[in-house]
C-alpha cells in the first residue's frame, strides 16, 4: 500500500476494479479497501453483460497494473488484453506475476510508466 500512496502523492489517480459484480460485495471490498488502508481510490465493478475490458474502455486510464491471472485462464481473463487495438496505444500495461505483488515496481511514477515487463 505504501507504493500506490507514493504514487497518488505523485500525482497518479487511483482506481480499483474488483470482480464483484453485486452492489452487497462491491461495498464489502470498499469497506476492506478503508479497514487495511488502502489509498483513497474510486472502486469500480462490471455489471451486467460487462467484461474488464468494458469498464477500462469507459475510463481509459493512462496506466494498467494487473497481475497474469494464470490460475483462472491466464490473459483471457485479463484486463488489458482484451481492450480494442486502436486504444490500446493510449494505455500502458504492466503484468505482475499472480500474487506476486508490485513491491518490485518502480516507486517513481515517471519510471512506473516506462517500467517494461
Amino acid at each position: 500500500m505504501r507504493k500506490i500512496e507514493s504514487w497518488k502523492k505523485q500525482g497518479g489517480t487511483i482506481v480499483y476494479l474488483t470482480s464483484r459484480r453485486k452492489l452487497k460485495e462491491v461495498n464489502v471490498i470498499q469497506k476492506i479497501l478503508g479497514r487495511y488502508k488502502f489509498p483513497e481510490g474510486e472502486l469500480l465493478f462490471r455489471k451486467a453483460g460487462e467484461d474488464y475490458k468494458d469498464v477500462a474502455e469507459k475510463v481509459m486510464p493512462d496506466l494498467i497494473v494487473e497481475d497474469d491471472c494464470e490460475s483462472i485462464g491466464g490473459e483471457e481473463e485479463m484486463t488489458y488484453p482484451g481492450i480494442k487495438p486502436e486504444l490500446k496505444s493510449t494505455v500502458k500495461s504492466i503484468v505482475v506475476k499472480e500474487f506476486g505483488g508490485i513491491d518490485h515496481l518502480p516507486d517513481n511514477i515517471v519510471e512506473l510508466v516506462k517500467h517494461r515487463n
